[in-house]
């Protein structure tokens, strides 16, 4: 069946930060402040930053593409044999990094080898880490590891690389306890419940989009909103959002109603936390597109009216925190639900 499109939100990602720190640390000495910080403010305009937190794993906040380049050569220079034999660890850290940004150019770029040489730096890493000797580290290998391959496989609408990132973050999540790492633990739960929902979107399966409604629980288990503002909108948008897609599979209006909940709960969050006023925008646009599929469920003309007016209301006064294909889907949306609302 065909699913409604919804937006999904994606959180900084701390890994590609802490890769930029590394090459900033290695590179600091040879260059100036504001190369190596590369920030981007003054290459971006008032429209992309509409597309923040909605492109993808390894979405550019702070960076430039340039930094990520050079970062790249620096990398590469550094991972010698010579430095293998000194300090394994170095090598593996290095891998990492690297692996975070290639899987960055890879994003901007589209770029399918540049995510499988990504992926291939990550698997150098876990050849020199262990559960049993270093576990912190393989289990940070293993989340980057398991990010990379959702991307990818997102990108390509390949079941097999997201099946793949599922054994990856489930493999982390051996290490990571709610416990003992509480904050790792919640971030891997939920880039387990983003696997989930694409692995079930490719596959059609009621059964992995659960396994998302249930990794996206366990994360807001241990979300704070204001420790963890964003994590904790998005852990309640991408939750609506696989109810909303279970809901549509299974043909059951009561999943809808919990995914318009969610989606509810996370326009909260974002507005009592003054979260970036587009994600509150897309949020709405979520959850008057699922109050369009439940008001088909329950042939509810008046709801049906309702939501082609929250369409209309949307298009006319948040033009400027839409993308395009939004502003398309809601105008598609709008003319649905008004063919409802007559129709019952």
């Amino acid at each position: 069946m065909k699913f409604s499109n919804n937006t999904l939100f994606y959180p900084d990602n701390k890994a590609l930060e802490k890769a930029v720190e590394h090459y900033k640390s290695l590179v600091s000495d040879k260059v100036s402040g504001d190369v190596a910080e590369g920030v981007d403010a003054d290459n971006r305009s008032a429209v992309m930053d509409n597309f923040i937190y909605t492109r993808g794993n390894f979405e550019q906040h702070r960076y430039s593409a340039n930094v990520f380049e050079s970062a790249r050569e620096t990398f590469e220079t550094l991972l010698t044999d010579e430095l293998r034999k000194k300090s394994s660890v170095d090598w593996a850290e290095a891998h990492n990094s690297l692996g975070n940004i290639l899987a960055a150019l890879g994003q901007n770029l589209r770029d399918v080898d540049l995510y499988n040489l990504s992926i291939s730096s990550f698997n150098h890493a876990l050849d020199v880490y262990s559960q049993e000797e270093s576990p912190l580290q393989w289990a940070v290998s293993k989340a980057n590891l398991g990010t990379a391959l959702q991307a990818l496989g997102r990108q390509e609408a390949d079941s097999k690389l997201m099946n793949k990132a599922i054994d990856a973050y489930t493999e982390a999540l051996l290490v990571y306890t709610r416990k003992e790492t509480p904050e790792e633990w919640s971030i891997v739960m939920l880039q387990l419940g983003a696997a989930f929902h694409s692995y079930g979107s490719f596959l059609k399966g009621n059964r992995t989009f659960q396994k998302s409604v249930v990794a996206y629980k366990n994360a807001l288990a241990e979300l704070d909103a204001d420790l963890y503002a964003l994590e904790l909108t998005a852990a309640h948008n991408n939750r609506g959002a696989v109810l909303h897609h279970l809901g549509e599979s299974e043909r059951n209006a009561d999943r809808v109603e919990e995914a318009i909940r969610a989606y509810t709960t996370a326009l909260t969050v974002s507005m009592e936390q003054q979260l970036p006023f587009h994600l509150a925008v897309l949020i709405r646009v979520n959850k008057a597109t699922a109050n369009s599929v439940y008001a088909e469920f329950k042939k509810d003309a008046v709801l049906a009216e309702e939501t082609a007016d929250e369409f209309e209301l949307i298009i006319e006064c948040f033009p400027h925190a839409l993308q395009p294909l939004c502003l398309k889907h809601c105008e598609e949306q709008m003319i649905k639900a008004r063919s409802l609302s007559k129709a019952n």
